[in-house]
């Protein structure tokens, strides 16, 4: 990723008309959004009944997505000028395609705003970005008792990979692993 402005990285920001012809646009985040992007991440946490692990700040998101290497980039969804909606995603590389990809880690839509096409909206939004920059692939994951996203997912053509599991490992064992002291 590179210092400039997000706004230059995306081409432009994209209006698309509703099924309820309510407009919502998309457009890239910029630091003043950080405030927006947390609590919208909250509002996902609580959905995802993961609140008593989210933690993180608007500072957070100021700091590492907005600073001198941004490590995400997100993409606003609006309706009337009013956050509702975000997709927050970053760079991957496939060893096996050799060329990058892009990973959508959270894609969140409040629930007075979903089945209006924002979520769809979002999706072929990154789809372009990933086509426009040569990648290869978009990817995320999804919770497994999730089935109205599961459900709209498949939809939009993606498919499980029920020969993956994701592995993850952090805080305490984190830490232990660095230092040598994991378990044998």
């Amino acid at each position: 990723m590179s210092d400039q402005d997000p706004s230059a990285r995306f081409a432009s920001t994209h209006k698309v008309e509703t099924r309820s012809s309510s407009p919502f646009t998309i457009r890239p985040a910029v630091e003043a959004d950080s405030e927006t992007i947390a609590n919208l991440i909250r509002e996902l946490a609580i959905y995802e009944k993961l609140d008593h692990v989210a933690k993180a700040t608007a500072d957070d998101f100021r700091r590492h997505l907005f600073g001198p290497r941004p490590y995400a980039e997100v993409l606003i969804a609006e309706v009337d000028g009013e956050p509702v909606g975000l997709a927050l995603y970053f760079p991957t590389f496939s060893t096996f395609r050799g060329q990058p990809g892009l990973y959508l880690e959270d894609l969140f839509v409040q629930p007075e705003h979903r089945n209006k096409g924002i979520g769809k909206a979002l999706l072929q939004t990154l789809a372009q970005i990933t086509r426009d920059r040569g990648f290869g692939r978009l990817e995320w994951a999804v919770l497994d008792w999730n089935e109205p996203a599961i459900g709209f997912y498949r939809s939009m053509g993606a498919g499980s990979l029920e020969e993956w599991t994701t592995f993850r490992i952090a805080d305490e064992s984190l830490a232990g692993l660095a230092q040598g002291k994991h378990k044998s």
